[in-house]
């Protein structure tokens, strides 16, 4: 099957896992109205999705590479859309939470292993690219595909929404389980003895992702209120998130063409440090008042270059345990989310969102900073033991 082909199918698994996590958080006032609780109360199953993907993430990541990322995804696939089914159904709120809590697993299963194959089938001066390509799927189901699931249960309830998602990831289930090799080309590697070494090395790793996003995140959950305090309407603020997400989107492929052109440590160490320059360049800009919606967006757009450049250096440097990895990435990540979410609130509490901002900037400099110490280049030879990660 050809790269277009995988590449197309894999942004639209990604999308549309994207679309199901991104469009909960617009419909928590229609969802709290029909089982009679309060959104606060409504807003856990959405934190309950996080919580388990963020924890089983690891777990299906290593089954991928020892079972068969394929057959793990295809079947993830199918629990997720069962979950879809279970959340449109649920008769109460306690089965609400325990559907969300099953797509929260299925979905941890179905990024990892899509982001093991795509990398695994690209060519390694594009793998970046490739990785771009279909994690841009998850940023524009946060610009498409939740708002238009948004207008929809507006109109005609939100459980549709969740049945038309189900009816999706089937569809997706039979072009997953043919387009992709059936065997992984490093499984005898996969089921090599771990190496203690290796997984300190992995886990040095991670540090990158997690200061990353806890500096991103952190500016990124207090934005709305920040442009709030400003005067600005709810309509400059919409317009405000909607460059936001166009800069996210614009970024992250760029981001992938610069790392294989450039290589995964310079790229992302660039991002981060350029992030935190943004930061900085943003509190001026919401201080003067002045060319806010420029600087937002180039924000983002800078944010994203370290993203793909963070999982093209994890698939190139662990490839008998890709799916481990990145899983282990996306963990990462949601721990970044709530460290950045809670140094943030404390920040607004006390002095403010530029207080927030500037914490973030910092983030984000210690983050430039250890990637540049902690990423090998792309020269550097690998052992045995940096293929046996856990």
């Amino acid at each position: 099957m050809t790269m277009p082909t995988q590449l197309v199918v894999g942004w639209l698994t990604m999308f549309v896992v994207g679309t199901d996590l991104f469009v909960v958080s617009p419909m928590l006032d229609l969802i709290a109205r029909d089982y009679h609780i309060s959104p606060a109360a409504a807003g856990s199953c959405v934190t309950i999705f996080s919580l388990v993907y963020a924890a089983s993430a690891p777990l299906f990541g290593h089954l991928a590479d020892r079972l068969g990322r394929r057959r793990v995804l295809s079947c993830a696939l199918a629990g997720f859309a069962a979950a879809n089914l279970l959340t449109a159904s649920a008769a109460s709120f306690p089965l609400l939470l325990a559907a969300r809590l099953m797509a929260g697993t299925a979905a941890a299963a179905v990024s990892p292993a899509v982001y093991a194959l795509v990398s695994s089938a690209a060519p390694p001066q594009r793998r970046a690219t490739a990785l771009a390509i279909a994690v841009s799927g998850l940023l524009v189901s946060l610009v498409l595909g939740a708002p238009l699931g948004a207008l929809a249960a507006g109109a005609i309830g939100w459980a549709p929404v969740f049945v038309a998602l189900a009816f999706l990831s089937l569809l997706l289930v039979w072009p997953n389980s043919r387009i992709w090799p059936r065997h992984n080309g490093d499984a005898a590697l996969a089921r090599r003895p771990h190496h203690p070494l290796a997984a300190t090395a992995l886990a040095w790793r991670l540090v990158p992702m997690v200061l990353w996003s806890a500096g991103l995140y952190g500016m990124y959950t207090y934005l709305g209120s920040g442009l709030a305090a400003l005067g600005l309407s709810s309509a400059e603020i919409a317009g405000a998130i909607s460059l936001y997400g166009c800069g996210a989107i614009a970024g992250i492929l760029f981001g992938g063409r610069m790392a294989d052109r450039f290589g995964a440590r310079a790229t992302a160490a660039a991002g981060l440090f350029g992030l935190a320059l943004c930061l900085i360049a943003l509190r001026l800009a919401l201080a003067g008042g002045m060319l806010l919606a420029v600087v937002l967006t180039v924000t983002s757009a800078v944010a994203q270059l370290f993203f793909p450049a963070q999982q093209a250096g994890l698939a190139r440097d662990f490839p008998a345990r890709r799916a481990s990895a990145l899983a282990w990435n996306n963990s990462a990540l949601f721990i970044g989310i709530m460290l950045g979410s809670a140094l943030g609130g404390r920040a607004v509490a006390i002095a403010g969102f530029p207080a927030d901002l500037t914490i973030c900037a910092g983030l984000a400099l210690l983050g430039s900073i250890v990637s540049g110490v902690v990423v090998p280049g792309a020269a550097r030879p690998r052992t045995d033991s940096a293929k046996s990660v856990v």
